[in-house]
């Protein structure tokens, strides 16, 4: 037998063994390390039990809900893999979702189309922040919110800028609320068909503006988005509305949601 011996030779500048070298990445491509549970373990040890991660879905749409999600993941318990729900394919999205709901605590909340239109987009995201902590089978000690505003829990509150791909819990609310507003949009998509929100999820795709310069907006869509206004204009000439006092709310809005996930 012929061995290779150049695998035994040692680099003399380095001392390491001579052999093939880590495969590099492709120019251009940048390394991302997969969200860890770093500072929920910190937490942990310092007798601060649950600890909650939340995340929204649907900030962008014209149409459809924001959906918000809270979790709690057993620390004995994290499903691995478990990443910013973007970064995920449509199939293994789905996989983790149901691993995550077999594994741990969480709660889901909705603000509809009327409640964007009367409070602004920002303030119903946090609004259904809050209600999807509040739901939690148990009230968290500490919770996680990602991006720049903290959310109005019972609870001390860190607010993670790219916290769906820093901190798993978070990751994990992302992954439970974007399946969960995924399934939602398909869903209403029976309910008005021709708009295509089975496939772009009420995104503003050139597919989406087509239909909806087509159609006129439905009642799904949210009323003052630009593209959604130059359609009603178009459909509806005559209707004149009067744009929402957006700091100055009286009076509550029905925003409950149901959808079999």
């Amino acid at each position: 037998m012929i061995r290779d011996k150049s695998a035994k030779k040692t680099d003399r500048k380095s001392g390491k063994k001579a052999g093939k070298e880590p495969a590099e990445l492709p120019k251009g491509v940048i390394a991302v390390a997969p969200p860890s549970f770093r500072r929920e373990r910190a937490l942990i040890k310092r007798g601060v039990w649950p600890v909650a991660g939340c995340d929204e879905a649907g900030r962008g749409p014209l149409a459809g809900p924001v959906v918000a999600a809270a979790v709690i993941l057993d620390p004995k318990r994290i499903p691995k893999g478990i990443d910013d729900s973007k970064r995920l394919t449509v199939e293994r999205r789905e996989e983790l979702f149901e691993e995550i709901c077999a594994t741990s605590s969480f709660a889901v909340a909705f603000a509809s189309p009327a409640r964007i239109d009367r409070d602004n987009i920002l303030r119903a995201s946090l609004w259904a922040l809050a209600r999807a902590v509040r739901a939690l089978p148990e009230m968290p000690k500490h919770v996680f919110v990602d991006g720049r505003d903290k959310i109005d829990a019972p609870c001390d509150c860190d607010a993670v800028i790219g916290g769906d791909g820093l901190v798993v819990s978070i990751a994990a609310a992302s992954i439970i609320a974007k399946v969960t507003r995924d399934r939602l949009m398909s869903a209403l998509a029976l309910d008005c068909p021709g708009y295509g929100f089975e496939s772009h999820k009420g995104y503003a795709v050139p597919e989406h503006r087509e239909a909806l310069d087509r159609l006129g907006p439905s009642i799904h869509h949210r009323r003052f988005f630009a593209p959604v206004i130059a359609a009603r204009l178009k459909h509806f000439p005559d209707t004149v509305e009067v744009e929402p006092d957006l700091f100055t709310v009286d009076g509550e809005i029905d925003s409950e949601i149901s959808v079999t996930i």
